[in-house]
């Protein structure tokens, strides 16, 4: 027998690292594994792109303030060319900047705060919507064949038509997250594109027939009527109150009543979806007050789990997993609650205003102080500062509010959560027909 190691062998003592002879002998999968892993760690960190990226960067936002504070600046030093007494003492603005630099410390952690709490809810709301589609795809079966106690409640549902409500009921779950999201963006209405595909059919027909069971109503919840989408900017809206015109041109209260958006956006959409194409719903059934449509889901969610207790479908379980159920939903709406107290309470705007007279007064009086000194180097100097203070504050708005239109907002979260449940529905099995028993409670039989 060889006294060489055979390559398998090798391993890497840990006092010292391995020789280039000894590293030809480990096996190539290990060199690789090492390699990558290397590069991978290597490519994680970035300083000098990040430094010169523009995309994505505040620098598009603050640009137009910047150059203001440069040009006066660049005014100041020229009158002081000119012999003008332009100059200040620097006692005083040390003071302010030290004021400055707290208040916006407390602005922008204010602001992360808001955002990091708002992205947790979120978070957690996809998190609940994920165990109820597990729960309900698997634990939702027919009741069991082979029950002698007479028990069990009887069925006449073939698996296919239970394979159809479950998915229905899983489409249900993902419709409330993307209510949710529309719902903070002030986005009434089902004419959205994101819809298609993603509200049931059953879910449209049900209240296409309550709808005309109260054709009488002539004030409530237009979300979505036969001319399209009737939500209306806010920015014409009252202050605390959004409104949507009706398709007789009055005004109602829409559905995301004291939610503010963030920034001014355009809230009607520009196409027409086709889920609305094949389907005129028109949501009147909520009087007198606007019903927030996620509630409305999480309504129908519940009637379907209900429907599905009563129909003999969660015998398997027992009434532990239909509290499971329940309470998964309940959790989606103190969710829902979460993220809407955040868009329901904005930072005050006279913190806002107050925090840009300060820093605006601040870089205004800085070239008055420094052009004696430095004379032209103070324009470069003061546009520095004020990059970086109006940087800043212009983070911090953009943060703020975490339920916005940007790149990093909930879109993504709701199309992986989309993709899911669509790879659920189609590859994952679901639970067993009837082969698990049934267990009253009462001990073996």
């Amino acid at each position: 027998m060889s006294s060489e190691a055979s390559p398998s062998n090798v391993i890497p003592t840990p006092r010292k690292l391995l020789s280039r002879k000894q590293l030809r002998k480990v096996p190539i999968t290990i060199h690789t594994v090492i390699v990558h892993s290397h590069s991978a760690l290597h490519d994680q960190y970035s300083w000098l792109p990040d430094v010169l990226r523009l995309k994505n960067s505040i620098v598009g936002h603050i640009l137009g303030p910047v150059l203001t504070v440069t040009l006066f600046s660049a005014a100041i030093v020229y009158a002081h060319d000119k012999g003008k007494p332009v100059t200040l003492t620097n006692s005083v603005t040390p003071l302010l900047a030290v004021v400055v630099g707290l208040i916006l410390v407390f602005r922008n952690g204010t602001s992360y705060d808001r955002y990091y709490e708002g992205r947790k809810s979120f978070g957690s709301i996809t998190s609940q919507a994920r165990n109820l589609v597990r729960l309900i795809w698997v634990q939702v079966a027919l009741p069991p064949s082979d029950d002698t106690t007479g028990k069990t409640p009887s069925t006449d549902i073939t698996p296919l038509q239970l394979r159809r409500r479950k998915s229905d009921a899983l489409k249900l779950v993902l419709s409330f997250v993307y209510a949710v999201k529309h719902y903070l963006r002030e986005e009434d209405g089902l004419d959205w594109d994101d819809y298609a595909g993603v509200i049931p059919e059953s879910f449209l027909r049900s209240q296409s027939s309550r709808q005309s069971r109260r054709s009488s109503v002539s004030m409530g919840y237009n979300a979505v009527s036969e001319h399209g989408s009737n939500a209306v900017d806010s920015r014409s809206a009252s202050p605390g109150l959004s409104r949507s015109a009706s398709t007789d041109g009055s005004a109602t209260p829409a559905a995301t009543k004291r939610v503010r958006v963030k920034r001014s956006s355009d809230n009607v959409p520009t196409t027409r979806s086709p889920l609305i194409e094949h389907s005129a719903v028109d949501f009147q059934a909520y009087n007198n007050v606007s019903m927030p449509f996620p509630l409305v889901i999480a309504h129908e969610i519940a009637r379907m789990l209900f429907a599905f207790r009563r129909d003999g479908l969660l015998e398997t379980v027992g009434p532990a997993g239909v509290n499971t159920m329940n309470t998964t939903v309940s959790n989606l709406v103190d969710q829902l609650t979460n993220v809407e107290r955040i868009a329901n309470t904005p930072i005050p705007k006279s913190y806002g205003i107050h925090l840009k007279q300060c820093v605006t007064l601040y870089l205004f009086s800085l070239p008055f102080t420094m052009v004696n000194e430095l004379g032209w180097a103070t324009v470069p100097i003061v546009t520095i500062v004020s990059f970086t203070f109006m940087g800043i504050e212009g983070i911090a708005e953009q943060i703020e509010m975490p339920f916005g239109l940007d790149e990093s907002d909930l879109h993504r979260y709701c199309s992986d959560l989309k993709e899911e449940i669509n790879y659920i529905i189609e590859k994952l099995p679901e639970g067993g027909v009837g082969g698990y028993g049934w267990d009253d409670g009462e001990g073996d039989d």
